[in-house]
């Protein structure tokens, strides 16, 4: 026999404009877990590609 506590839990996933109404407050602070997360590499991906851009536009700046 299998108790809850044996079963494997789901991989905590979010969609965006999904219900929330069925989820427990340590469900949505997961949530709120997993979007902090997922904002921190998108913004460090954002300062990766700006960097670059930055790099490329010094270098190929027209000179006078």
């Amino acid at each position: 026999m299998i108790f809850d506590e044996e079963r494997p839990k789901k991989p905590v996933g979010h969609d965006i404009g999904c219900d929330l109404s069925a989820l427990s407050a340590e469900e949505l602070l997961a949530r709120i877990d997993l979007l902090r997360g997922e904002i921190e590499r998108l913004e460090a991906e954002r300062g990766r590609k700006e960097a670059g851009k930055r790099a490329a536009d010094s270098f190929f700046k027209p000179r006078v």
